[in-house]
């Protein structure tokens, strides 16, 4: 049994396309994909996708964050392998069968798939979301799954044992690296399906841009991450990428472009030690909504 597993919340206008993206490619004969939302109009797409396919559930939500939809998704979900995905991308055609393919390996636990940007290259954002990727998560997850070591999987689509991880902490910033890290410490592997792909709209603008980095990089300073090996920090992103990004620009605008990432980059990890570490703020004021992704 497999469950595809999509957390939307206001996302009505791109939640059903991340539904059809699922059921319109080959899967599995014993099969359920659950959209786990808690407003009315994503509810409402949802509904509709499931009067026509009859293996989709909608199911509510208490409106508390991404953490607690994922809960109630581990407690109605019968699959024995989970995918995981959003409500504000799509997956490319045969990333399920693909994803699937690596647990042939019973010591596979976690496989990741392949965020591709949907951003425009010519602009900075949208030339950082590339470079981001590509430059960075791609080329760390293919070098990492060759020689056998830990990585996290992206949020954006990923797979993983059910029986493996039934609950987190409801105030997770980082859900995919603390259940990737879960994984990996009861012995089993991490994998990478690179042709898996899921598409994938980025911030627009440099608030929206550092509200998202500050609540994914913001979990890896909390207590439950920060002690697993390979954590994620500004010295390691330093050590592994700071050549392949320099590498990585065309030209001299997207030279400069990747300077001023570095600088960004390094605003964040500082706010994220000053608001998550020191200030230690609360869940809902650090998962803040990104509306330009939508």
């Amino acid at each position: 049994m497999l469950t595809i597993v999509i957390t939307a919340y206001r996302e009505e206008t791109t939640v059903g396309r991340a539904i059809e993206a699922f059921v319109t490619q080959p899967l599995p004969a014993d099969w359920e994909l659950l959209v786990i939302c808690a407003d009315e109009a994503t509810g409402a797409v949802a509904a509709d996708a499931a009067a026509r396919h009859p293996g989709i559930r909608c199911l509510r939500d208490r409106g508390e964050g991404k953490p607690a939809a994922l809960n109630l998704a581990f407690k109605e979900a019968t699959g024995e392998i989970l995918i995981l995905s959003d409500g504000d991308v799509y997956v490319g055609s045969g990333a399920v069968k693909l994803l699937l393919e690596p647990f042939a390996d019973p010591k596979v636990g976690i496989v990741s798939g392949r965020p591709m940007s949907l951003s425009p290259r010519d602009t900075m954002l949208g030339y950082w979301s590339h470079l981001l990727v590509e430059a960075g998560a791609h080329r760390q997850r293919e070098l990492r799954a060759a020689r056998g070591e830990f990585s996290e999987s992206s949020g954006y689509l990923y797979a993983f044992r059910h029986s493996l991880v039934n609950a987190i902490p409801e105030d997770s910033l980082a859900e995919d690296g603390l259940i990737s890290h879960r994984v990996w410490d009861q012995g089993f592997r991490t994998a990478y399906a690179p042709q898996a792909l899921v598409y994938v709209k980025y911030p627009t603008t440099y608030s929206d841009w550092t509200k998202q980095k500050i609540r994914s990089m913001g979990g890896y300073a909390q207590n439950y991450v920060q002690a697993c090996r390979g954590m994620r920090s500004f010295r390691r992103e330093a050590l592994d990428g700071t050549a392949a990004a320099l590498r990585y620009a065309r030209n001299l605008k997207e030279l400069w472009w990747t300077l001023l990432l570095f600088a960004a980059r390094l605003h964040v990890w500082l706010r994220v030690w000053w608001d998550v570490k020191l200030r230690k703020k609360p869940f809902a004021t650090l998962w803040q909504r990104v509306n330009s992704t939508k």
